[in-house]
């Protein structure tokens, strides 16, 4: 029942849920022997007393890649992450980048997919801005980033389903406009119609702070190597290819914000229309008058 609302449309016998182990070879042999393509897309933002990083972004996804590679499976596409690098000061960003050579060592006409921070339904960008909980920041929010559609993303992921072309290839998924992370909360704020307090800490204190409530509570809070994460903007690896390779133009975020966040205001304002209409009719409650001379 945990997964049934994961389940998508499709005729009975179309699609199948087949339990596996990230440390369990043969269930992962399982999952994809009789599979045309296989796509990793399982990654770990914060580690726990069961898997870290480098059991779920290196170990576990070599697993899967030694797997496709002994069934000889025609397509192998690893979902990665923006700003893998090995020398990078986060252990995630760091954990990722051996991920992505691993499995090209394993298989070498893999696919890596680097997404940027995504936003869509049940996100961990706009809904996490505007809940009430996300009140800790250490950088003041001055992280810069391009956000992505998550349905894009999609996209993507499916166009190299049907193009061979893309394997061997590195693809970076971004938007199409660089945001800090204050500027989207504003976007939020404004969408929202509430204003969401931030407390800035610094990095020597939050980070402790992150460890104690990561390992103290069973529920998702703040990672120490989050807290690193934010002081860290988003690089692109020109030698990548893009959207624009795979004919997909992404879309801007403020043009979603709406959609995705109309249920976090209140009673009072929730079927006013989006900020986009509103400015546009406060801009004609005035005359502008310019003065050429």
């Amino acid at each position: 029942m945990a997964k049934r609302h994961l389940k998508i449309a499709g005729d009975l016998g179309r699609v199948v849920f087949m339990e596996h182990d990230l440390r369990n070879t043969q269930s992962i042999e399982e999952s994809v022997r009789h599979s045309d393509i296989v796509y990793n897309l399982i990654g770990r933002n914060y580690p726990t007393k069961n898997f870290s990083y480098e059991d779920v972004h290196v170990e576990g996804a070599e697993r899967i890649a030694e797997a496709v590679a002994k069934y000889d499976v025609d397509r192998f596409v690893h979902v990665s992450s923006f700003n893998a690098n090995k020398s990078s000061p986060s252990e995630f960003f760091r954990t990722k980048a051996r991920g992505e050579e691993v499995v090209r060592e394993v298989y070498p006409e893999t696919t890596i997919v680097r997404p940027a921070p995504m936003f869509g339904f049940e996100d961990n960008l706009l809904h996490k801005l505007a809940g009430v909980t996300n009140l800790l920041t250490s950088n003041r929010m001055e992280e810069r980033f391009w956000p992505v559609h998550v349905i894009d993303v999609a996209q993507a992921l499916e166009a190299m389903l049907n193009d061979d072309s893309t394997a061997a290839e590195t693809y970076e998924l971004y938007g199409p406009k660089n945001y800090s992370m204050a500027e989207i909360a504003d976007l939020v704020d404004k969408e929202i119609i509430k204003h969401r307090r931030h407390l800035n800490l610094p990095k020597s204190i939050l980070k402790p702070v992150a460890n104690i409530l990561n390992k103290t509570l069973y529920w998702p809070t703040m990672a120490p190597d989050e807290v690193e994460r934010e002081f860290i903007d988003q690089k692109i690896d020109p030698r990548a290819k893009t959207f624009g390779d795979l004919g997909i133009e992404p879309g801007e975020i403020s043009n979603f914000t709406f959609h995705y966040l109309q249920a976090y205001r209140s009673a009072a304002f929730y079927d006013l229309p989006p900020q986009t209409e509103r400015e546009k009719r406060e801009e004609k409650k005035y005359l502008h008058v310019i003065d050429d001379q």
